[in-house]
């Protein structure tokens, strides 16, 4: 028996198919260009600021203007001019002239930006050496992060020389204590020593930083299965800090399995996926 209505049904169907690899392709190109876009502001941040950061770069002790820089100028730019808009909670109050390492999961290139606008007190980052291969960005990069080739031991070592300078200047550390960027898959990957023995060896509270919503928005595997993400808010939530007043060496494994079990439970608490 004829039916016009699941003709009718069947022909939207087969439109539907037809055009859904075009619809794929263009979401594709959308979104590639949107990822571009990121690059573009990231690039425009740094050519305003470069001419002041020529003269900050020169000294330490001026650091602190280049992180301001990199605070009101550099992320706003970027993050907003995304479609991002970001949103924090204090839990901490930070003492001015006071070291803390703080710590924070990381899955998305906006993690960085989202941390320099959460934080008032001027940090430095630990950051991997691979990111100096990146022309003029390397030049401030060198003078304004501490680099590590996780790989030497040697290098490894000097960060704690580059650190006691950088906290003799009443500067802080960050550090995403994953080590890395973690597979999208990754929930959150087991933390390394670093941060830890830096905060223990310097007696420095861990103030951890969970940032639930950069994978959903901008994924840094962007490519990987997973084009995706969209404009929208961006949490960055700074808790009580965790002393280490006291601890040793010893306490190091406890610690950081601690801090772990801490974003864990909090990224869960906050809607991470």
């Amino acid at each position: 028996m004829f039916c016009p209505f699941t003709k009718v049904r069947l022909l939207d169907y087969l439109q539907i198919t037809t055009f859904t690899p075009v619809i794929q392709f263009a979401k594709k190109i959308i979104y590639g260009l949107w990822n571009v876009w990121f690059y573009i502001l990231a690039g425009l941040g740094v050519f305003l600021c470069f001419p002041l950061l020529l003269v900050f770069l020169q000294r330490e002790q001026w650091y602190r203007h280049v992180f301001w820089l990199a605070r009101w100028v550099w992320s706003p730019i970027i993050l907003y001019g995304m479609g991002f808009w970001p949103r924090f909670k204090q839990f901490q109050t930070l003492e001015k002239g006071k070291n803390y390492m703080f710590v924070a999961n990381h899955l998305s290139m906006i993690d960085i930006m989202l941390v320099l606008m959460a934080v008032r007190n001027p940090f430095v980052f630990v950051g991997k050496r691979e990111l100096e291969e990146i022309p003029i960005f390397n030049y401030i990069y060198r003078r304004a992060a501490i680099l590590v080739d996780r790989e030497s031991a040697k290098s490894r070592k000097n960060v704690y020389h580059r650190a006691q300078k950088k906290l003799d200047f009443g500067y802080s550390v960050c550090i995403y204590p994953e080590g890395l960027v973690p597979h999208p898959d990754v929930y959150l990957a087991p933390f390394k020593n670093g941060a830890f023995s830096l905060a223990i060896q310097y007696q420095m509270p861990i103030v951890p930083i969970t940032l639930p919503d950069c994978k959903k928005r901008f994924p840094f595997q962007f490519g990987h299965k997973y084009w995706s993400g969209s404009p929208g808010v961006v949490r960055a939530i700074v808790h009580p800090a965790i002393e280490t007043t006291g601890l040793t060496a010893n306490d190091l494994p406890k610690l950081k399995e601690k801090t772990f079990a801490f974003f864990r439970e909090q990224l869960q608490k906050e809607g991470y996926s």
